[in-house]
């Protein structure tokens, strides 16, 4: 399998400006054999803002946007892609937008077949797993399906927050809501703290980024990741 993903839980860290936490590895991962992105901003309302933001940033860094919505055809802009960015605002609301513009599967045969580069950020991050059924956000709207467009055999939870000893607040935390996706559901799930990416290569998965993730997989307890670590294990139906 050609794949190539680079899945980032946040665009903006704490303290610095949109991207500026990962622009090392976007350039180590686009190349300079990639000259123009297919940014997809169907997160966010705004889609022109949001594809301003990101050429803004992309240029800075030696690329060109092309955002896929101002397109005339989606599926032929992703048809003729040199690499692919997914922003993130709602997964739902993005989710729903890709089926709608049929580009699911286009996606996923440009990616795992053709070897296009895929960066996704946080609701890209969820787009690329199994299904969004670990993300974080409210269903605005409402997809045809959960599924996603299955870039890797896992399901990934965004800006995974540990629980806070001292909050009063009294509702779930991300540990409990994972939980009982496990109740029903048997894919573990990558929990990406703010600064934390994962870099896939073919059959190899790597930690990136500051902060440490956390596995959460069914009927055994949850492990801790380093930056650095190798989880190709992962990529495997067997895990």
């Amino acid at each position: 399998m050609m794949r190539r993903l680079l899945l980032v839980s946040n665009s903006t860290l704490h303290g610095s400006g949109y991207l500026d936490h990962c622009q090392q590895q976007i350039t180590d991962f686009f190349g300079k054999d990639v000259k123009k992105v297919l940014f997809v901003p169907y997160a966010l309302h705004d889609r022109d803002g949001y594809t301003k933001t990101a050429r803004d940033k992309f240029r800075t860094l030696g690329y060109e946007v092309d955002g896929i919505h101002e397109a005339a055809d989606p599926v032929e802009a992703v048809r003729k892609a040199e690499a692919i960015f997914i922003g993130g605002g709602n997964t739902f609301r993005l989710l729903k937008t890709l089926y709608d513009n049929k580009v699911v599967s286009e996606i996923r045969k440009r990616v795992l077949e053709d070897g296009v580069p895929y960066m996704g950020s946080s609701a890209g991050t969820n787009v690329a797993t199994i299904s969004i059924s670990t993300t974080n956000d409210m269903p605005i709207v409402y997809p045809p399906s959960f599924a996603a467009i299955g870039l890797v055999p896992f399901n990934i939870n965004p800006h995974y927050l540990d629980p806070d000893t001292n909050s009063r607040h009294m509702g779930e935390t991300r540990e409990q809501r994972i939980t009982q996706y496990h109740e029903e559901v048997e894919t573990c799930v990558l929990g990406l703290r703010e600064g934390c990416m994962l870099l896939v290569e073919g059959s190899k998965a790597t930690l990136l980024g500051s902060t440490n993730a956390r596995l959460f997989t069914r009927g055994r307890p949850c492990v801790e990741y380093k930056p650095g670590s190798d989880l190709s294990f992962l990529l495997t139906d067997a895990h």
